[in-house]
């Protein structure tokens, strides 16, 4: 049976990696790929920190008189952000989007060994195709995106307060719950 609603299985996760490459972006990376293939490996995005700039949510931060120097936010931007005087960094992201109370963890139990290894695969291939990055300190990071239909209840406002980042697009609400830097070694 074909399947008629808005979004269908593909599309739900075109949405979530839109929304951590906004996110990214936002953050004083620059998108270099995305959903990059070889031959049977796919990397979802491809991000490069060039050390240059500052976030603009790191700035944003600084130049407020902040009470929350601890909490959840600031201590994610200072590991995402490499510091400011370090060499060009690339990470390779793999984005998971499910809905709540999903069979695999919000995603994180795809992320397996066999997974692992074939992103590191891939990335070998994307730095085999792009010489001049291959010697970019690299690492591997994970989005967690949880999807919702968006709904009348009180439910959705509680849980975007908490999401990291937001994107609502045809009656659905996406919310990257946790990132994950370097979530696994290469």
């Amino acid at each position: 049976m074909p399947d008629h609603s808005p979004y269908h299985y593909l599309d739900i996760g075109i949405a979530g990696e839109d929304l951590v490459a906004e996110w990214l972006q936002s953050n004083g990376w620059v998108i270099l790929h995305r959903r990059w293939r070889y031959r049977n490996g796919e990397i979802d995005i491809i991000a490069q920190y060039d050390g240059q700039q500052q976030p603009r949510k790191q700035k944003e931060k600084a130049q407020r008189n902040t009470e929350s120097e601890g909490t959840r936010e600031t201590s994610l931007l200072h590991s995402l952000t490499p510091s400011l005087s370090s060499s060009p960094i690339l990470t390779f992201v793999e984005v998971k989007t499910r809905s709540r109370d999903n069979w695999d963890a919000g995603g994180r139990n795809a992320i397996t060994k066999q997974k692992q290894t074939k992103l590191q695969q891939t990335s070998l291939m994307f730095l085999a195709k792009y010489p001049e990055k291959a010697d970019y300190p690299c690492q591997f990071d994970v989005a967690i995106v949880y999807c919702q239909q968006i709904s009348q209840g009180l439910a959705a406002v509680t849980i975007y307060e908490e999401a990291i980042a937001t994107l609502s697009v045809d009656g659905y609400l996406l919310m990257l719950e946790e990132y994950i830097p370097a979530a696994f070694d290469t």
